[in-house]
């Protein structure tokens, strides 16, 4: 299973600054087994995914799940879920 990590933004959420102030919170869902770029419609803490937005971001080895400017602002059940996988 991959595993993609959406963002959960405020109205005026620029994609192309991806400015942490506008980010509630950070979520990871499965990605789709068909279209792996695409994720199933929820996130590991059961969010709808539609109103997400894909960041196409991809771990390395040894880093978070999640890219390193939103730490404070991860879902700390999503990662629970992580964790058990």
């Amino acid at each position: 299973m991959g595993v993609l990590v959406l963002l959960e933004v405020l109205e005026g959420f620029d994609p192309d600054e991806a400015d942490p102030a506008f980010v509630r919170s950070v979520h990871a869902a499965a990605s789709d087994p068909e279209v792996p770029e695409d994720p199933l419609p929820t996130t590991l803490c059961g969010v709808r995914t539609d109103p997400l937005v894909h960041t196409h971001y991809q771990a390395g080895y040894g880093e978070p799940w999640y890219p390193a400017a939103f730490e404070d602002r991860r879902c700390r059940e999503c990662e629970r879920a992580l964790r058990r996988l």
